[in-house]
């Protein structure tokens, strides 16, 4: 995982003018395993410093969604464009796609190729990145990045040719590469990410981005950039304060399960990159058999429950700051194909980072999500619409 802050001043929401409204459309691919594609150990930085209308405010960016398990949408990298669909990770502060030097190895993911680019410049620095299943790397390389219409100038990103790290996650999965948007202080080599070029640069002028995730197979969620957009939710946002200049990190006061405490941890990660919630493990070890979830045959770190028992099973309540947040058993159960796994998993983060809880996208979904970097950082959550 991974995180960077910038103070940058915020424009009020309700004052951005509708040219500074951006939507990506984010979609989401169906998986067998909605973990291994996107989730902690699959897609999750684990070593180092650690997706214009009336009531909108920011620029649209479509997110696929597919089943629940992978989200993505489109950038283009180069000029003329060549296009890539990234999972937008809050979790991580790099853009990487697969260069053509990668060639048969990143199987029919597209290429990106320098020379068929007029904006390129060569760097070459190497480029390594480490998740929890294997590290990807590659070399640095600067073009022109074009997101949801708006481009940014000679962006600084990776040119990755060795992909194996990720295994079964990238050979089917529809993500070509990843575009983090968490804070520069951990990004590999420093570079400053995406987003923040984007308000350097002034194509937008907050430093506001949000998600809205859909929750029904093969249908389109929302990357908002430059602010957010009230239609999506029910309500007032709540907002969280930062407590660390890294992740998306914020206080956790609290995790119960029908009332009952859960875990000692006090931190948590609000991450889009990771597909479920993740915990200490002997904590999510120990809810798990509360549930009569049991561990899934090809891995043991997953668990499975029984379909029937999802109208039965009790509220999981996660109190970040000073607001509560719950979960009904169909927000933390994913039906896949009719297998039900239980939407938790294992992670055991070392102090000081640790221990700490990923609210990822099982969180996400139920909450449309406000990130906002100006100050000291904040994040504004919403049942979504």
């Amino acid at each position: 995982m991974k995180l960077a802050v910038l103070a940058l001043a915020a424009l009020a929401a309700i004052a951005a003018p509708v040219n500074a409204l951006v939507r990506i459309p984010l979609h989401a691919r169906k998986h067998l395993n909605p973990r291994t594609d996107s989730g902690v150990n699959g897609l999750k930085h684990l070593e180092g410093p650690w997706w214009s209308v009336e009531g909108a405010n920011g620029v649209p960016v479509v997110i696929n969604d597919f089943n629940n398990a992978q989200y993505y949408g489109p950038v283009e990298v180069g000029t003329p464009g060549q296009t890539f669909n990234v999972i937008f990770d809050s979790g991580s502060s790099n853009l990487w796609v697969p260069g053509v030097s990668c060639g048969e190895n990143c199987g029919l993911h597209p290429l990106y190729d320098s020379s068929k680019s007029s904006t390129y410049r060569q760097n070459g620095t190497k480029f390594e990145i480490m998740y929890g299943s294997g590290p990807v790397s590659g070399f640095l390389s600067d073009d022109d990045v074009t997101w949801g219409g708006l481009v940014v100038k000679q962006q600084r990103f990776a040119e990755v040719n060795v992909v194996s790290g990720l295994g079964l996650a990238y050979e089917v999965g529809h993500f070509d590469g990843i575009l983090g948007m968490a804070f520069q202080t951990i990004s590999v080599d420093g570079i400053p990410t995406v987003y923040d070029n984007l308000v350097r640069q002034g194509a937008v002028n907050s430093t506001q981005f949000a998600f809205y995730l859909s929750a029904t197979d093969g249908s389109v969620g929302e990357l908002t950039l430059g602010g957010y957009d009230s239609t999506h939710f029910q309500g007032e946002l709540e907002w969280v304060p930062l407590i660390s200049e890294t992740y998306w990190e914020v206080k956790l006061a609290g995790l119960t399960l029908g009332g009952v405490p859960v875990t000692n941890a006090t931190k948590a990660v609000i991450d889009t990159g990771t597909s479920i919630l993740a915990g200490p493990s002997a904590d999510v070890k120990a809810i798990a058999e509360k549930l009569g979830a049991t561990p899934f045959p090809l891995n043991p770190a997953e668990y499975t429950i029984d379909c029937s028992l999802i109208p039965s099973l009790p509220v999981l309540t996660v109190r970040l700051g000073n607001k509560e947040f719950n979960l009904a058993g169909s927000d933390y159960v994913l039906d896949v194909e009719g297998v039900c796994l239980f939407g938790m998993t294992g992670i055991d983060m070392p102090a000081p980072r640790g221990p700490l809880w990923i609210m990822g996208d099982v969180f996400i979904r139920k909450y449309y999500t406000v990130f906002d970097s100006a100050g000291v950082g904040r994040v504004g959550f919403a049942p979504v619409a």
